[in-house]
């Protein structure tokens, strides 16, 4: 997998994800690439200085900003390992759930929030779902580096073993109560659906309740990022997290 930015490179330095290379552009030294140049000789990553075309060849987000870090696939969490750090931290549990989020850009928006408000795991589905990419790198500005990160065969099923574990289970919608009104104490799970058609009928019908945000424009309804993150923060502002 490739991490692709300045930020995001050294977010993975500090976080120590094992890094395999890391590419520099030979005509960027200044701030924060000086940076990353002596992060990497500390920690004994091999460095390569290339010029700007090689950068261009290998890009997956046309935003490098001169540096690209190659490292091994994503490790994603299991929900166990999720739940298990929480009662390890003896806190309340704090989720986020992504039915079929596609666009990777949705997906690093959602995780740099979710990383921003507190929240202790993501969960994703494995099938209609993006991946953590170099693009999901890139847009949670290395917010993926501090967040666990899970994906599960059902959302649905995923959702009756979060109840077992004594958690509340919220879905947002557009026909629901308005969010400002909820109780967001407690073990919570936030569940926020596909950029076009929302939640899926199943993973709705799971939701021990509904809860939509009012809009007063013309347009009925938010880009799934957004939506979420109004959503994350009410929740954090209320359970107190930062």
């Amino acid at each position: 997998m490739q991490i692709e930015g300045r930020n995001a490179v050294l977010e993975a330095l500090k976080k120590e994800i094992p890094l395999d290379v890391i590419y520099v552009s030979k005509d960027s030294k200044e701030g924060s690439i000086r940076k990353i140049i002596s992060m990497a000789k500390e920690k004994k990553i091999i460095l390569k200085q290339t010029d700007r075309m090689k950068l261009e060849q290998m890009t997956e987000t046309a935003a490098h900003q001169g540096v690209i870090a190659l490292t091994m696939d994503y490790a994603y969490s299991t929900v166990e390992e999720i739940l298990a750090s929480v009662k390890m931290q003896n806190k309340t549990g704090f989720l986020l759930i992504l039915d079929e989020i596609e666009d990777p850009h949705n997906l690093g928006a959602l995780i740099r929030s979710a990383e921003g408000a507190g929240v202790d795991g993501v969960i994703l589905p494995k099938r209609r779902s993006a991946t953590v990419n170099a693009t999901v790198e890139k847009t949670s500005a290395g917010a993926v580096s501090y967040m666990k990160v899970a994906r599960v065969t059902n959302i649905s099923q995923t959702i009756e073993l979060l109840k077992k574990e004594n958690y509340w289970v919220y879905g947002l919608d557009m026909d629901g109560t308005e969010y400002t009104q909820n109780d967001w104490s407690g073990n919570i799970a936030i569940v926020v659906g596909n950029e076009g058609k929302g939640m899926g009928r199943l993973v709705r019908q799971h939701c021990d309740k509904i809860l939509s945000i009012p809009m007063k424009g013309q347009i009925q309804s938010l880009n799934a990022s957004v939506a979420g993150s109004v959503i994350l923060f009410e929740a954090s502002k209320q359970r107190g997290t930062k």
